[in-house]
């Protein structure tokens, strides 16, 4: 029954882990009890938090986000991060998609916080929902549904998200019909972040990165990003990291704001916040080398040696990845290619970071290195299509992503 459930993607009502849980409890009278299995929360969906336009009124949000890890006793996170005053959330549900916004029957179930079904989260903070009990499967469409009361001020979100959801005037988020759900975004209002309960052998990755991670000039609405084909690798292999959180922002760099706070300002919350995390994987740069903004080398080897004493700090590993060759896009000049390859050999050669993927090797041109090869080119001559986006996730060496570092704490 449960197994069933699983394949489908469906949330697992309560009861249903009731009957399993009465099933398999047979013991000889005699029999010592087994001690509990550790367990600990790993995050399965994540989105980096930014400003996206203002927040309004009695708006009603429907988001659609894939799971990496399975688990249960989901929970997802709110960010009010952007805003200048508090929002007021009065209703969010949870369910799986069947199909555009409508809602597989019986699956959309309501979100407490702190036991109620409204939350007030203040300007600059996030608040994550109470335990949903239930189970949720990895690779399934959860879609959570949020309504907001209040409005006014900044709106937090992810701008980018290359798939689609939905929004509404008035609440419509206990609907599990798609009819009143009459408008289109491309963009994740409010919700960062949806974790599971699991073994606590189980952990996850976080790809920190910029567009190419965000993954732009990937197929929209089919998760062809780099980090979705890498989930898909992990929950194919026997490895004990199966969680992913994509964690790139459009324009993003390492060492400045401009589009998104910079890696470096972002780390906590976006990174090392989330729980369950052994690695960090590192894949940016280029917006700080091709803005010519002055930005040296050396600034960028100092960048990422900030993110790596941070995150070791943090009990996680760091993969680090070369950055990608981008001659033919419009501000490419010598001057950034030799601060690409300044970058690329501390990356590769330094022993800094935990292990490394040479995403540069894996994309560039036999016949000239510095231009990304024709069959992953998404048309820019800098962000991959989806066949490159595949190969970035092939190169990965899965065990690089174990980590020994970590330090989590288990939940009985």
């Amino acid at each position: 029954m449960r197994a069933r459930a699983a394949r489908t993607g469906r949330l697992v009502a309560p009861a249903v882990l009731l009957v399993i849980a009465t099933a398999v409890q047979v013991t000889p009278a005699n029999a010592a009890p087994a001690a509990p299995a550790r367990r600990h929360d790993v995050v399965t969906w994540g989105a980096s938090a930014d400003r996206v336009g203002d927040a309004v009124a009695d708006r009603s949000y429907r988001l659609i986000v894939r799971t990496s890890v399975a688990g249960d006793n989901p929970r997802i996170r709110l960010s009010n991060a952007f805003g200048d005053r508090p929002l007021t959330f009065d209703s969010a549900y949870a369910g799986l998609r069947e199909m555009g916004a409508e809602l597989v029957p019986g699956t959309n179930r309501p979100l407490t916080f702190g036991g109620s079904r409204s939350v007030t989260i203040p300007a600059g903070a996030t608040a994550y929902s109470d335990l949903l009990p239930g189970g949720l499967a990895a690779a399934a469409d959860l879609v959570v549904s949020v309504h907001t009361r209040t409005g006014g001020g900044p709106a937090t979100g992810h701008g980018m998200a290359m798939q689609t959801s939905y929004a509404a005037t008035g609440d419509h988020t206990g609907e599990e019909g798609a009819a009143g759900w009459t408008e289109r975004t491309g963009s994740w209002f409010y919700l960062d972040a949806v974790t599971v309960r699991t073994s606590a052998a189980v952990g996850a990755v976080v790809a920190l990165g910029d567009s190419i991670t965000d993954g732009w000039q990937s197929s929209g609405d089919l998760n062809r990003r780099w980090p979705d084909y890498l989930a898909r690798r992990l929950a194919a292999t026997d490895t004990p990291v199966k969680g992913v959180a994509n964690e790139g922002i459009s324009g993003n760099k390492v060492v400045a704001d401009g589009a998104g706070q910079s890696a470096l300002n972002r780390l906590d919350r976006d990174v090392l916040s989330h729980p369950g995390v052994r690695t960090v994987f590192l894949f940016e740069g280029v917006n700080d080398i091709k803005a010519h903004t002055g930005v040296t080398g050396a600034d960028m080897i100092a960048g990422y040696r900030e993110i790596i004493a941070r995150a070791h700090r943090a009990g996680k590993c760091v993969v680090g990845a070369t950055v990608a060759p981008f001659k033919g896009w419009s501000e490419w000049d010598t001057a950034a290619e030799s601060v690409r390859q300044e970058v690329n050999r501390f990356i590769r050669s330094s022993g800094e970071f935990d292990a490394v993927t040479d995403f540069d090797r894996i994309l560039r041109s036999p016949y000239d290195h510095e231009r990304i090869m024709p069959v992953f080119d998404g048309g820019d001559r800098l962000h991959p299509n989806d066949k490159g986006m595949q190969a970035m996730a092939d190169s990965v060496d899965l065990d690089s992503l174990r980590c020994d570092r970590t330090s989590t704490v288990d939940v009985p």
